[in-house]
């Protein structure tokens, strides 16, 4: 396999990142790993799953072993009907949306590494029970609650984007291709516009005349806001055609480059969500203005584990030369450290409007991911998921 000579800036980067998930691999809670070097010493089901992409790409031995207890410590804590908890080590800490896909992704790639096809199996068939009847109409897409996946500080209703790509994943990684491609052509139709929903139609995420796919949907109602981690999987995934996937590339630097100019954008990397939810709007909740101000948080925070799956989307469509380059931004990114005396912060997100680290410094995903991102570069091709994005509509 061809391996690219990276910046140094990157090695320096790629090297902390180690150091950091080697700090992070043993806390306070059964010897599970931290979530942060300070901030969060608890085990969080969906950072440590996310981090299983960069930990199984560099392969060290230790964090192997590490994801491998994780991944068997949530089989043991999942519940009868098949739900993965929000916390590896805590059974009764349920309401997740993405845990349980996260943890069909995680499996399956742990699987692929280790070449056990059936480790863990009754969890995966528990698991991917639980998700079929996620599925209020039985067609394939799931629904999930409010604040129930990654962010804890934004409403998404219904079907939402980030979840049912990680499920089409999930599905794909496991081998039920039939139900994916079902899901990716759902996906891939046009979200109801209009004061009624016909009958027999069923509501998609495209959006009409845009290369992106829409943050939520459901029934008539939708979410037009451009969610940057969802958009990610969906090309990685293979859910957004591979001209679809270079049309979504070329409009997000576009608008980045808008949002620069007018000042709310000082990084060369995306923001998580744009445009940003104002005062007014009429998703504008009052607690936002304390938790969720624009530009900040899930408001548009720039988030370093959501830019390494960036990175990863970019190579996936075909750009290596711009992959490159914002993985190098993302080793600046992630440099600055809010608190700790620490080379490398890998903070947990940065303000956008300046790129102010504003979170908990040594995030496990922030360095995962950035491993992940790496390997991407290095290899031109995304480990573990090169092979399911040859499926599905447009493929």
């Amino acid at each position: 396999m061809i391996r690219r000579v990276l910046d140094p800036h990157i090695e320096e980067a790629r090297e902390a990142a180690l150091e950091v998930l080697l700090h992070n691999d043993r806390g306070p809670f059964h010897g599970l790993p931290r979530t942060a070097g300070w901030g969060y010493p608890e085990p969080y089901t969906r950072d440590l799953l996310i981090a299983s992409l960069g930990i199984l790409a560099h392969g060290d031995e230790r964090l192997v072993a590490s994801l491998r207890r994780v991944l068997q410590t949530l089989a043991k804590n999942q519940t009868a009907l098949g739900h993965i908890p929000s916390l590896v080590h805590d059974p009764g800490d349920l309401g997740a949306s993405d845990t349980t896909p996260l943890f069909l992704i995680a499996l399956a790639c742990y699987r692929k590494f280790a070449r056990k096809p059936l480790f863990l199996a009754g969890a995966a068939r528990k698991a991917l029970k639980w998700m079929a009847y996620q599925s209020p109409d039985q067609e394939g897409l799931v629904a999930q609650q409010p604040t129930s996946d990654w962010r804890d500080e934004h409403w998404v209703l219904g079907y939402g984007l980030y979840v049912n790509a990680l499920y089409c994943a999930g599905l794909k990684l496991h081998g039920k291709d039939e139900r994916a491609e079902q899901i990716a052509r759902l996906l891939n139709r046009h979200e109801i516009s209009g004061d009624v929903k016909p009958r027999h139609v069923r509501e998609g995420l495209a959006v009409p005349n845009q290369p992106y796919y829409a943050l939520w949907s459901y029934k008539i109602m939708h979410d037009d806001r451009f969610d940057l981690l969802g958009n990610s999987l969906a090309i990685l995934t293979g859910i957004a055609s591979r001209e679809r996937a270079r049309r979504l590339v070329t409009w997000i630097e576009s608008r980045c480059a808008a949002l620069r100019k007018k000042k709310e954008l000082a990084t060369e990397l995306p923001p998580c969500l744009f445009p940003y939810i104002q005062p007014g709007d009429s998703d504008w909740r009052e607690r936002y203005d304390r938790f969720n101000r624009p530009g900040e948080y899930h408001n548009g925070g720039v988030w370093p584990f959501i830019c390494g799956f960036y990175v990863a989307a970019l190579v996936a469509a075909g750009r290596p030369a711009l992959a490159e380059k914002k993985l190098l931004a993302l080793a600046r990114l992630v440099k600055p450290a809010r608190e700790a005396a620490v080379t490398f912060g890998f903070n947990e997100w940065a303000k956008a409007q300046d790129g102010r680290p504003m979170g908990q410094d040594w995030q496990t995903w922030s360095a995962a991911m950035f491993l992940y991102a790496c390997s991407c570069v290095e290899q031109r091709r995304t480990p573990f998921l090169d092979d399911i994005r040859n499926q599905g509509p447009g493929h």
